[in-house]
């Protein structure tokens, strides 16, 4: 059975021969490596591209551990270039190429400052390739890093991230074939990972989506970044997971963990394990934006987990709120169709009596598009007047003309009142990515 993921193929086939690196990130088991070395590949053979032009690295196979070095990467590739036709190079987890010295460098000999300098990464290594102008570059990773500053500088500008996520609702519901409220709440149970929606019953979903949080995100974690403080760690994650859409920051998740679990600790550390789980691509943060002052908050900052199946599986499948559940599938949504999303605080100042009061609102999400700008709330019920009346408040007073729109766990289909809210249920939210467009033009 092979899922497509033809949003990710079609941006990776409209960038072949284009000069750039092609740089395929995202969460470990979300699809990379099946998009890259067999929906891209197969599509190059059904085009006529020769087997023997379609070279193929996978540096985390096994026996493959001397390709981590630069140089025999650099070599291998050489080896397999025995014409000017056009070839396509395809490298799986780059990041574990090692930064290695080249042969006969006096380290001692170096001042100080330039050794740094003096190590060669895979980063001259595809540079290099680049100006072989048949030559095209696809590289996968699993590091955020990857994301970051640096691989512009790597590779002097001349790269394109793709980023690749665990299946949407639309690509889950278009391969299994529904797409009403009982295969959402499938999809909010156990979530997108493609493992986990090609496995046959719910024993086998809850016992992948498990190994994948110890087997695969854990221990790279660890590995990675030589953890000291395993349980530490482990209490962060599963404070994160339980209150995910909950606003947070290090200092007040080191006074839960010494209140709930007796466990201690500082917000210097915490800062540098919540930084982890960024960089694995677990967990994003949302900041908060203050939508009148146009300015950004630091902190508190909401987290939300790439997929809710590893964020149940974690807790044993034991919380499972809907509304909560419900906003981080909007959240991933809207990040997954290239949106910039933030947390809205909105601040309203009264005087009665003589008394100054300020108080802070907050919209779920401040939505930026190439489309446009919108305000999205996520309620999974607002069934009485109170709730709909808490739901809009934050909208009265923000001043402007943008959109506002808010997403209900249900099935409607959208709707405007007389106030110009439009509402809408989370299911064709998700499926119609047109009604998002619509209202942000």
């Amino acid at each position: 059975m092979e899922i497509p993921r033809e949003q990710y193929l079609q941006r990776l086939l409209s960038a072949r021969q284009d000069g750039f690196v092609k740089v395929i990130t995202g969460l470990r088991r979300s699809g990379k490596s099946y998009l890259l070395f067999r929906l891209f590949r197969n599509r190059l053979l059904s085009e006529g591209v020769a087997p023997d032009h379609i070279l193929e690295f996978p540096l985390d196979a096994l026996g493959n551990e001397a390709l981590r070095n630069p140089f025999r990467l650099a070599q291998a590739i050489r080896e397999q270039i025995v014409d000017d036709r056009h070839y396509y190079i395809l490298i799986d987890e780059i990041q574990l190429c090692q930064k290695v010295l080249p042969p006969g460098v006096n380290w001692s000999a170096l001042a100080p400052e330039d050794r740094a300098e003096a190590y060669v990464s895979f980063y001259d290594v595809l540079n290099e390739f680049l100006s072989h102008g048949n030559l095209d570059l696809y590289v996968t990773g699993s590091n955020s890093k990857l994301l970051s500053s640096d691989i512009a500088t790597g590779f002097r500008g001349r790269s394109e991230i793709i980023q690749v996520h665990p299946l949407s609702f639309a690509e889950f519901s278009a391969f299994r074939g529904e797409s009403g409220s009982g295969a959402f709440r499938e999809y909010m149970t156990y979530g997108g990972m493609p493992q986990v929606v090609l496995a046959q019953n719910e024993t086998r979903k809850r016992e992948i989506l498990g190994d994948l949080f110890e087997s695969v995100y854990l221990r790279d974690i660890l590995e990675r970044h030589r953890v000291q403080d395993v349980l530490v760690l482990e209490c962060v994650m599963d404070l994160l997971c339980s209150s995910v859409g909950s606003l947070t920051n290090p200092a007040k998740l080191v006074r839960t963990l010494e209140s709930r679990m007796k466990v201690q600790s500082n917000p210097t550390t915490l800062k540098l394990y919540l930084d982890y789980l960024e960089d694995a691509f677990l967990f994003r943060r949302a900041q908060r934006y203050d939508i009148r002052g146009k300015r950004y908050l630091e902190f508190p900052a909401k987290y939300y987990m790439e997929d809710v199946g590893v964020r149940n599986a974690r807790l044993s499948f034991r919380q499972q709120e809907q509304t909560h559940l419900m906003e981080n599938i909007i959240f991933n949504e809207l990040v997954a169709r290239g949106c910039a999303v933030d947390v809205g605080v909105v601040k309203h100042e009264t005087r009665e009596n003589g008394k100054h009061e300020s108080r802070q609102y907050e919209i779920d999400f401040v939505v930026n598009s190439p489309a446009g700008k919108i305000y999205i709330q996520s309620a999974w019920g607002i069934d009485d007047e109170d709730k709909r009346a808490s739901e809009m408040r934050p909208f009265q007073f923000c001043d402007d003309f943008f959109a506002r729109l808010v997403v209900t766990g249900s099935e409607e289909t959208p709707w405007t009142d007389e106030q110009g809210v439009t509402y809408v249920g989370v299911v064709p939210f998700l499926l119609n990515q047109g009604i998002l467009d619509k209202l942000m033009k």
